[in-house]
């Protein structure tokens, strides 16, 4: 059997409580960086298109960390959904969502971490109407 690299999960296994951005900035590839290259964005291994990371908050009161890193492909900045009425949150919704597993050999004791990316970011829609939650 042969165990994929990018192994799927679906959103709402990964986010039970929601996820909510912060920011989407262009993911910088750290060999350009260090080459002195103009263009630093880091490009996809299979399709060379740019890649996006979206800063968000996890929903979960008891998730290990509150800030996590999802990656997207994609030709042009993605843009986030509007922000909540009356909050500062953006609640968003992520598809084709893949989990890279990875370990962590910084510190005394090496741990397992997770790569996040997705095809897609989207508002969040409302379970009953199936309609966009109102800004």
């Amino acid at each position: 059997m042969a165990i994929p690299l990018r192994i799927p999960v679906r959103f709402e296994d990964v986010f039970p409580h929601g996820a909510f951005v912060l920011s989407v900035d262009a993911s910088n590839d750290f060999e350009r960086v260090q080459a002195g290259s103009e263009d630093v964005q880091e490009r996809d291994k299979e399709t060379g298109e740019r890649m996006w990371v979206v800063r968000v908050v996890d929903g979960d009161p008891a998730a290990r960390a509150a800030e996590v890193k999802i990656k997207i492909v994609a030709p042009v900045q993605p843009t986030p959904p509007e922000v909540l009425a009356g909050t500062a949150f953006r609640p968003a919704e992520f598809d084709g969502l893949t989990v890279t597993p990875w370990i962590n050999t910084n510190g005394s004791r090496p741990k397992l971490g997770f790569s996040i990316r997705a095809r897609a970011m989207r508002p969040v829609l409302s379970a009953r109407r199936g309609q966009q939650v109102a800004s």
